[in-house]
């Protein structure tokens, strides 16, 4: 029983098709992130982009790119550099907040000699401290 007959010129076009639709979806979610990223451009103009993306898909997006994909290059950029700065912050401060047991307890004695905490209150932070930090 055939299902169907299909040559490899029928293949072929049909997969040069699908891969010019994935990219034209690919493209769309592109430009319409980029219009929600840009903050220059009023609520408005971000809505008649959007109309005419929707009613002008092919023409909206070639005229998006022309008018628009310098700034578009642009801001994806700086949001990768934006991106980029807050992983590397957030390393450094994950990095210098683990702390070893001893610059804790050396944080504490020094508490303890400023006269901030108590010999009592310096005491039960250490036993944490030495508890936190035991093998389990």
């Amino acid at each position: 029983m055939v299902i169907a007959e299909v040559d490899l010129s029928d293949l072929i076009w049909t997969t040069i098709w699908v891969f010019f639709l994935i990219m034209f979806i690919w493209v769309f979610i592109a430009i319409v992130s980029d219009l929600f990223r840009d903050h220059e451009l009023s609520g408005w103009a971000k809505a008649i982009w959007v109309l005419a993306l929707i009613v002008f898909p092919l023409v909206g997006s070639l005229v998006y790119l022309i008018v628009r994909g310098e700034g578009m290059a642009r801001r994806s950029a700086a949001q990768a550099s934006r991106s980029r700065a807050e992983f590397d912050s957030y390393v450094r401060e994950t990095a210098a907040s683990g702390g070893s047991q001893v610059d804790d307890l050396a944080r504490l004695a020094q508490l303890r000699d400023n006269g901030t905490i108590t010999a009592e209150e310096f005491e039960t932070m250490k036993a944490r401290v030495m508890a936190g930090s035991s093998p389990s």
